[in-house]
């Protein structure tokens, strides 16, 4: 899966979704783990898009620039 293809609020969707497929208990071994992998595979996107959030936001902040408000989660301007 690339991080780049997936904006950060549809890989929230799809981590829910798939936690909630999973709580719901009724799911085949086989299939709960390939769900466990592919929500791993999209915590991890998650985790790195806010990681790069962060760390933009801090060197904007040290620039003393100005962050802009239209600024999406994979680090590019509206």
């Amino acid at each position: 899966m690339s991080e780049k293809k997936i904006m950060f609020n549809d890989a929230m969707e799809q981590l829910e979704e798939i936690v909630r497929q999973l709580e719901q208990g009724d799911v085949p071994l086989e299939q709960a783990l390939t769900l466990y992998q592919k929500g791993m595979e999209l915590s991890k996107v998650c985790h790195t898009k806010l990681q790069n959030a962060e760390s933009q936001l801090v060197t904007m902040m040290k620039d003393g620039k100005e962050v802009p408000a239209d600024i999406e989660m994979d680090g590019n301007a509206k």
